[in-house]
């Protein structure tokens, strides 16, 4: 796939504070599993836990999660709605994080002060890579990232209904249909991020290779898939929080996924009814559970996503 597949990602670095609102209440934050994996990789590897960068940081889920690992947090987002949300939102921990507005291709060099180069321990890009400029996003990584640091990039893409939900056979099928009723709104970088991240450009193989990155230390895992030591799809994104998972809140979730915000800007008519993408298939689920005596609005949510992480070492 060409370098510039992955084309510049219109609908999220759009988003106004409210918009930034809903996203950070309806997705999910990553298991605790996932942030393992990559802490567990970087320290083990001999990276230092003195500064995180996390680009394309949204609300900062990623940021707050690993803040008690590093002495240094900073969280960017091209997306100024989503950069107000974070600043907004309170982490339990009392360091304190930067939040400011830049894009994976500046990593920082905009703002004042910049992030220095050499400077970061680990970067991470929580389900935002195939957004990327990959060859400027890499070439700028090349000089911010230290030498021995790591990068970290991950995405999850798919849902992945339980086998032991009942009438599973047809809930997968609503949520596919959903799928398929916003196919027409899929881009480049929802294509690289429903294939988890195989066609991601990486630094060796662009037409410009970035060589300060190690081949010989990449490492992918995965999640859900059928690839020897996958891990389980319900360990890529923690929905176990207070409040009951159920169809509702599913609805709410799928509803934040940028072909369904794009499919409903060219639809606004059918927003929030009946005939809304996102409504159709909770419908679909529910009549499913219905058929086995199963109720929507309980927690009833059995399943996960299919993921992969992406992990590189800067060369010493």
């Amino acid at each position: 796939m060409p370098e510039t597949a992955a084309s510049k990602e219109a609908t999220f670095r759009n988003f106004n504070k409210a918009q930034g609102d809903n996203y950070a209440e309806s997705r999910r934050d990553y298991h605790p599993v996932l942030y393992h994996a990559v802490t567990d990789f970087h320290g083990s590897t001999g990276g230092k836990f003195g500064s995180l960068l996390d680009v394309g940081c949204g609300p900062g889920f990623a940021a707050r999660a690993l803040t008690p690992f590093f002495e240094n947090v900073t969280g960017i987002d091209v997306s100024e709605g989503m950069i107000t949300t974070a600043q907004s939102l309170k982490s339990n921990d009392p360091k304190e994080i930067r939040f400011e507005i830049s894009s994976a291709e500046e990593l920082g060099a905009n703002l004042s002060p910049p992030i220095p180069e050499a400077s970061v321990d680990l970067l991470v890009a929580a389900t935002c890579a195939h957004w990327f400029d990959m060859p400027e996003f890499w070439a700028r990584a090349a000089q911010v990232v230290k030498p021995g640091g790591t990068v970290a990039i991950w995405g999850g893409m798919g849902i992945k209904v339980s086998e032991t939900m009942p009438n599973h056979v047809a809930i997968q099928r609503a949520i596919d249909n959903l799928e398929k009723a916003v196919d027409n709104y899929i881009v480049d970088g929802n294509r690289i991020a429903r294939g988890l991240l195989v066609d991601l450009s990486l630094p060796w193989t662009l037409e410009t290779p970035v060589e300060e990155f190690d081949e010989k230390s990449f490492v992918r895992k995965e999640w859900g898939t059928a690839i020897e030591g996958a891990l389980p799809a319900n360990q890529f994104y923690n929905v176990e929080r207070k409040e009951s998972f159920n169809v509702k809140i599913l609805e709410k979730i799928l509803s934040t996924a940028s072909p369904v915000i794009r499919w409903r800007e060219a639809h606004p008519e059918l927003v929030g009814t009946e005939q809304d993408v996102a409504r159709v298939m909770r419908r679909e689920i529910e009549a499913a559970l219905k058929e086995v005596g199963a109720d929507g609005d309980e927690g009833i949510w059995e399943g996960g996503v299919y993921g992969a992480l992406l992990l590189v070492k800067r060369r010493l």
